[in-house]
């Protein structure tokens, strides 16, 4: 019978960089859900979201041996999140430059002019949907680092040390990031018209 592993277990990256079948699934159980969490709250769609979380944990089962255990698991997948997001965004932002804006007003105007969907009336579910959109849509304007700081802080809440280890800054940086994103996003939900 095999040993079962948990996320506490000391030894825990000695075991994922043996390759330890247990060990590797306990970290898949316990940080799935944290990075999916984490890859939507970067901005990205549900569907890029699954794809870039399924290509972090790739990435972690490809590396696993040559993980040195000089952070936590979990900082370590974050640290490969980063960079899979990263690489999300740059492909996003080459997809946005072949849309045209033709197609766009034709997915939301019929020949008349008049909407194809009209937008639906703000009532008090709704606004907390589009201000959830907007302050995605205000993290998405801002730099990458930014916007992870933000979301590892606000979201995952990890601690100071980790987010420091996975975006490779110190803890003055990530203070002046912190206060830097909160004051974008703020700023741009108020010229959003998003008051409190």
């Amino acid at each position: 019978m095999a040993e079962i592993v948990t996320p506490e277990d000391p030894d825990l990256a000695v075991q994922v960089r043996a390759g330890n079948r247990s060990a590797i699934e306990t970290v898949v159980e316990t940080y799935l859900a944290q990075i999916l969490r984490a890859a939507r709250g970067a901005g990205l769609d549900p569907q890029q979201a699954e794809d870039v979380t399924q290509a972090t944990f790739t990435t972690f089962i490809e590396v696993a041996p040559r993980f040195e255990g000089r952070s936590s698991v979990r900082t370590w997948l974050f640290g490969i999140l980063y960079k899979k997001i990263a690489e999300a965004r740059r492909a996003r932002r080459r997809d946005r430059q072949m849309d045209e804006i033709d197609d766009a007003f034709e997915r939301r105007f019929d020949a008349s002019g008049s909407w194809s969907t009209p937008p639906q009336p703000v009532d008090t579910a709704l606004h907390h949907k589009e201000v959830e959109t907007e302050i995605f849509a205000c993290l998405d304007a801002a730099p990458l680092r930014q916007t992870l700081a933000f979301i590892l802080r606000e979201v995952e809440e990890l601690s100071t040390e980790d987010i420091c280890n996975v975006l490779g800054i110190t803890r003055t940086n990530l203070g002046v990031m912190l206060h830097r994103i909160r004051n974008r996003v703020r700023d741009c939900l108020e010229s959003k018209g998003v008051r409190r």
